[in-house]
């Protein structure tokens, strides 16, 4: 038998461990859900041991279901939800329950810090390249010194969530650079940048940031009581991991300038890498930092499939709960003509608004341009050409050349949509072989960390399949670009009727 690695993915509701073997080929795996708590609207957090419970348990549930032994597994890393905030202890204690990515008790803040200085955001994007989240580390580290100031004077360390895992299996304390660089940091630094603490008023915590290493180099070996939780080997080599959409783009195999990357799963993230940081357009989306010294350009649409379960049970309940149904669904949109006969739908379906193609909290989803004689069909299509219209939206704002797109998610379970994508967008799409695209990123740059490849790049490259190729259909062309330009208006003038007094309220 030969080796194997390990991708322990972190998500925001459920912890996955796959394996991989030297082809990186997805061998198994298996997933435990993580509870996230709210005690008090807006505010996000984990606890630490049912994270680290949830993480064992995936692990050895992929062991069993593959019956790959301990022995087998010669590396192991770890890729999950970026930012937020979890306070350690000089014993490597944690000090109160971690702090999400998705968490907004900072907005307050945040406000104050914008009122006294407007250019706050600009400054900030112009070392870090995004559009900072209100869960960022470095706004939650202001926060907690503010209402917490007894957890942050007892506090070595602020980590983030996977950082925090990969101290319980190694005792490694530190960082990696994707997650470093937008804390917000510096993306052309790939990691902190310690004169933007100033702008937050906590220079005086800088020492609370950790070391920041590689994403593929070494953070230490599995400590015997983690080895035994997880089922591995004590001993077991541990690799610093990433971000959980850096390591997305690697499991992807988007690894060369002009490679765009869209992850349609709950949100529609979609980016272009290139091998430089890319800060225009300024004020408008993400910039990832990736392993390889690459990086990937995004916007964001908050609203992904989310938008397709809405239609599913506000349009189609009697399709709802049957095994089938997204298939049904899809059959459905089939029946009416590219462009739905005219009928349209922005897809904005957030209580939280958009953050592309620009920040309006108060964006909301519609539709647009319905007569008398649009059926449900033309409805449903509507729906999913709104979202594959907001993603040519997205790449067209990045304005940066595309040569094709590798798209993951759920978007990629159905050829009908990857293949309206590629239609829309006039791009081929790509969809590749896998499913765990976050831990085959964390894997691979743990088979990069043990010396089975040379660097992350070649790994990637060597172990990326297409499952599926989607050409753009040039007999759609017409129907769509007006579609697109009928999206295009009716998004605009959405976005300008926003009140701009308008902010949700954590």
């Amino acid at each position: 038998m030969g080796g194997y690695v390990l991708g322990l993915d972190v998500g925001t509701s459920v912890t996955k461990a796959a394996l991989f073997d030297r082809d990186g080929r997805e061998i198994g795996s298996s997933g435990r859900r993580t509870s996230v708590h709210s005690p008090h609207p807006g505010w996000y957090e984990m606890d630490a041991e049912s994270l680290f419970a949830a993480a064992a348990g995936a692990c050895r549930e992929a062991l069993a279901t593959t019956g790959i032994g301990a022995a087998y597994v010669e590396g192991l890393a770890i890729s999950g939800v970026m930012i937020g905030g979890w306070l350690i202890d000089a014993v490597d204690t944690v000090l109160r329950p971690g702090i999400l990515w998705n968490d907004g008790r900072a907005q307050g803040l945040l406000d104050r810090l914008v009122a006294a200085n407007p250019a706050l955001m600009s400054q900030l994007f112009d070392s870090s390249g995004q559009v900072m989240q209100l869960g960022c580390t470095l706004p939650v580290l202001a926060w907690l010194a503010e209402n917490e100031p007894h957890h942050v004077a007892a506090a070595h360390s602020i980590l983030t969530a996977k950082d925090y895992l990969r101290l319980r299996l190694t005792g490694h304390v530190g960082t990696e650079e994707t997650d470093a660089a937008i804390a917000p940091g510096s993306a052309s630094g790939r990691g902190f940048n310690p004169a933007l603490l100033e702008l937050f008023g906590i220079e005086c915590h800088a020492g609370l940031l950790p070391e920041v290493r590689p994403s593929e180099a070494m953070a230490g070996t599995l400590l015997p009581a983690a080895a035994e939780a997880l089922g591995l080997r004590a001993g077991t080599p541990v690799a610093m991991g990433a971000g959980d959409l850096p390591a997305c783009v690697l499991g992807a195999g988007a690894v060369d300038a002009g490679i765009a990357c869209s992850v349609v799963g709950t949100t529609c993230l979609n980016g272009v890498v290139s091998e430089a940081p890319v800060f225009t357009p300024r004020d408008m989306g993400i910039l990832f930092t990736v392993p390889g010294h690459l990086w990937i350009k995004t916007m964001v649409n908050v609203a992904g499939t989310t938008n397709l379960d809405w239609a599913l049970t506000a349009l189609c309940p009697d399709l709802a709960g049957r095994p089938d149904a997204y298939e049904m669904l899809a059959e459905l949109a089939a029946s009416s003509p590219p462009g739905a006969d005219g009928a349209g739908y922005v897809p904005y379906l957030s209580h939280i608004g958009i953050i592309a193609p620009r920040l309006e909290p108060g964006a909301r989803a519609g539709f647009f341009g319905l007569n008398p004689d649009h059926g449900r069909s033309d409805l449903v299509r509507s729906v999913y050409e709104g979202l594959a219209y907001a993603i040519r939206d997205c790449f067209e704002r990045i304005g940066r050349p595309i040569s094709a797109i590798r798209l993951v998610g759920g978007a990629s379970r159905s050829p009908f949509w990857a293949q309206m994508i590629a239609d829309i967008t006039g791009v081929p799409v790509e969809v590749p072989e896998g499913s765990e695209f976050g831990a085959k990123g964390a894997a691979l740059l743990a088979a990069t960390a043990i010396g089975w490849f040379p660097d992350i790049r070649t790994a990637c490259r060597a172990t990326y399949r297409t499952r599926r190729r989607h050409e753009p259909d040039a007999t759609t062309a017409a129907a769509y670009e007006q579609g697109f330009q009928r999206f295009r208006l009716a998004s605009d003038a959405l976005l300008d009727r926003v009140a701009p007094s308008y902010r949700v309220e954590a």
